[in-house]
């Protein structure tokens, strides 16, 4: 049971890290929750920029990604300037991030333009 525990502890907080890293703020979980179910099904993606793309069309997926990724462009910008490098460059590490995170089964999309399952 301990293990168990451990494990869910974890999760928790891979939830948590993953939540702030795709700019979800108070305020705005509801949000946060839909895109997290687009993800899981298959609906949107990741891609090598840091920024969620929609991989098919239908209900309000176009208008979640645009709000996450707004957030996230918000958060690049502040990071980029912080450190001195260009937002691109920031994308990329967060795209890192979310990929090392993200479950079995998660889409992501390369700078080729080829769509992978994780």
């Amino acid at each position: 049971m301990q293990g168990h525990k451990k494990t869910l502890s974890r999760r928790f907080v891979l939830a948590a890290v993953v939540a702030l890293m795709i700019g979800a703020v108070t305020g705005a979980p509801a949000v946060a929750q839909s895109f997290q179910d687009l993800r899981a099904t298959g609906a949107v993606g990741e891609a090598f920029d840091g920024y969620a793309r929609v991989r098919s069309t239908g209900g309000d997926a176009q208008s979640l990604v645009d709000a996450t990724n707004a957030q996230r462009r918000a958060i690049y910008q502040k990071r980029a300037q912080e450190q001195g490098i260009s937002d691109d460059q920031v994308g990329r590490v967060y795209a890192k991030a979310i990929f090392d995170k993200a479950p079995a089964g998660g889409w992501f999309l390369l700078e080729s333009g080829k769509w992978v399952q994780k």
